[in-house]
């Protein structure tokens, strides 16, 4: 067992900026002396001091033999996993790398239409071929849970020749499949199963949250510690265990995506996220369960609101794409009070003083967290109880006006890999010429950043039309290159 009130790599790097010397190396700014003063009148000049380099006493990320690795070996027990790695390019660079280094160019790989963008990158970058699963879907809610065990055996059984699955864990909703049995029948066929995880790094640290990916069965897993835990925007952690990932490739594939100028203001930051969960979790964990709580009684009592429920114990279950929720994700459906989640976002935002995570057609997303105060939570409930009283439209759901009668069980065909239309040669045409065109850039409604169309899928009126919609409802398109979305880039025929 290590010491979990250790953090190396944290206070090696306060010692560094509190050793009197010249500086003649990176980063130009000398630990502060040189920042512009409005950046300095902000953030204040300690920060800078610590803002250093690859020094001898520090380590070296991709090359790991002092701090670094006692950091990380102290990460890999506190998540129970037999090698980790710290990330500085978010999550992002971690799906990459898992892809990269199970997958080369023409392999299959399993894996859930809704994925994140960074997957699709990881499928450009690596040259390998999705078969995509779609993930069950609630048509009431509107909401899209996990991919099931089923889905996965019989695709496994289809593509006996994939050198993975990817699977995400939980979804942005906070809901979870079975990931126990779909690793189980993943691993009959010998191959890893990999688990964005960036959602779920604080799945570890109480029993009244979901099984972490590692516990039931993952052989990697990515999180984001910076989304629900205590570390820097950007700072995130890639864990292994068993035998069916190499290690070597991991590592090689993560020099090829991170910076090899990685900021240890970042670094630090996770290996003093760490300590704290290591040392606390499960208070903080508990404290902020009791809040979620708190805050999923009082909107469910306002009329008009509900909010995104765990399963009932005995209900679908292993068949399911939905066995338990993460209940510091708290999801509102606001369509009864007449309003799209956008609008009912941009009320709370900018008037109410209540900024959610993100916001789809019918709901609002909040991401409930260690850091969240009562005063939050009392803010968020008087929000909604004021968005009731005075901006509630009427009666009628969201979803029974005609604007908003879709099938989000939308079909797409894939003509190309998504790295043979990413390279291939495109042109930019107006959306009303792009109807049955191979799409060359992905399109993806951003938050949560879930692609509608990607690299290498055929075009079609209905997802257009979707697409159009969410902007007109005041969503943004990201991915592609015209921002207003009045173009697309697709292959050149």
């Amino acid at each position: 067992m290590l010491n979990q009130n250790q953090i190396p790599l944290l206070d090696a790097l306060k010692a560094n900026s509190a050793r009197p010397h010249a500086p003649f190396y990176t980063p130009g700014h000398k630990q502060g002396e040189g920042i512009p003063q409005p950046l300095a009148d902000l953030l204040g000049k300690a920060v800078f001091r610590a803002d250093l380099t690859e020094l001898a006493d520090l380590d070296n990320l991709f090359a790991p033999q002092g701090v670094i690795q006692e950091a990380q070996q102290l990460a890999a027990e506190a998540y129970g996993a037999s090698q980790t790695w710290f990330l500085v390019n978010g999550s992002t660079c971690g799906i990459e790398a898992a892809i990269l280094a199970t997958c080369g160019t023409g392999d299959k790989i399993i894996l859930p239409r809704n994925v994140h963008s960074s997957a699709i990158a990881g499928l450009i970058l690596s040259g390998a071929i999705p078969v995509f699963l779609n993930p069950e879907y609630d048509p009431v809610l509107d909401i899209a849970y996990s991919i099931t065990p089923n889905a996965v055996e019989s695709a496994l059984q289809q593509h006996p020749d994939a050198k993975a699955v990817l699977t995400v864990y939980p979804t942005y909703y906070g809901v979870c499949g079975d990931l126990s049995a779909i690793a189980n029948i993943t691993h009959q066929y010998n191959i890893p199963l990999l688990v964005d995880e960036a959602h779920g790094a604080h799945f570890g640290f109480h029993p009244e949250l979901p099984t972490p990916a590692l516990a039931a069965g993952a052989d990697l897993t990515v999180q984001s510690i910076h989304k629900v835990l205590g570390a820097m925007t950007q700072a995130s952690m890639l864990h292994v265990q068993g035998n069916r990932i190499d290690c070597d490739r991991i590592s090689k594939a993560l020099q090829l995506l991170q910076s090899t100028s990685p900021s240890y203001l970042l670094l630090a930051s996770l290996d003093a996220a760490r300590q704290q969960m290591a040392l606390h979790g499960k208070m903080l964990m508990s404290r902020t369960l009791q809040l979620a709580d708190e805050a999923r009684t009082k909107i469910s009592q306002i009329p008009g609101l509900s909010v995104l429920s765990p399963p009932l114990k005995g209900g679908l279950g292993g068949s399911s794409g939905f066995v338990t929720l993460d209940k510091t994700r708290l999801t509102v459906t606001v369509s009864g009070l007449g309003l799209t989640g956008f609008e009912a976002d941009e009320i709370l935002d900018e008037k109410l003083g209540v900024t959610a995570e993100f916001a789809s057609l019918q709901h609002l997303t909040f991401i409930i967290s260690l850091g969240n105060t009562p005063a939050d939570i009392e803010q968020l409930v008087q929000g909604f109880t004021t968005l009731a009283k005075e901006y509630c439209r009427s009666n009628l759901t969201v979803k029974n006006q005609v604007w908003l009668n879709l099938d989000r069980t939308l079909d797409y065909a894939l003509q190309l890999s998504p790295r043979e239309a990413f390279f291939a040669i495109s042109e930019i045409l107006p959306l009303t010429k792009i109807n049955k065109r191979i799409c060359a850039e992905i399109v993806c409604p951003y938050p949560p950043g879930i692609p509608v169309l990607m690299p290498g899928e055929v075009i079609t009126k209905p997802v257009l039309d979707y697409l159009q919609q969410i902007q007109a409802m005041g969503g943004s398109i990201g991915g592609c290159a015209d921002s207003s979305f009045r173009t697309l880039k697709v292959v050149k025929e």
